[in-house]
């Protein structure tokens, strides 16, 4: 049973940063695609970043040159560093793992390439 738990989110001035983390249990960080999704308010959830194994690294055009997306295996942690954050990241952010190899290969990211998440967190930038 995979599960998924994001902390780290809060509020934060424009141009500030903030590290979210996602704890993971019963997968395999290095086998699939792990990544990131936000949702804000009126608007489709969308992805963020995401990493594999390789480690391939995909993000948004929105986010690059801001976010970083790092995972630690020997943690069983995904991490999000969100730096010169802008009003428009106010969103929930959404840890989500896939099941198959090729989610993080598709720009942008499918929500629907990715089988489990986590329940979200805000972040609210002003």
């Amino acid at each position: 049973h995979v599960q998924l738990v994001e902390s780290g989110g809060g509020s934060v001035q424009a141009g500030g940063s903030l590290r979210l983390s996602c704890t993971v249990s019963g997968y395999n960080m290095w086998r699939y695609c792990i990544g990131w999704f936000r949702q804000a308010p009126g608007k489709e959830r969308e992805g963020v970043a995401a990493i594999d194994r390789d480690p391939l690294t995909n993000y948004a055009d929105s986010v690059k040159g801001r976010f970083t997306i790092a995972s630690d295996s020997a943690q069983n942690t995904l991490y999000l560093q969100m730096n010169n954050l802008k009003p428009e990241d106010t969103a929930v952010y959404y840890c989500a793992a896939s099941l198959g190899a090729g989610a993080c290969h598709t720009n942008p990211l499918r929500e629907a390439d990715f089988n489990n998440w986590g329940q979200g967190t805000q972040v609210t930038v002003s």
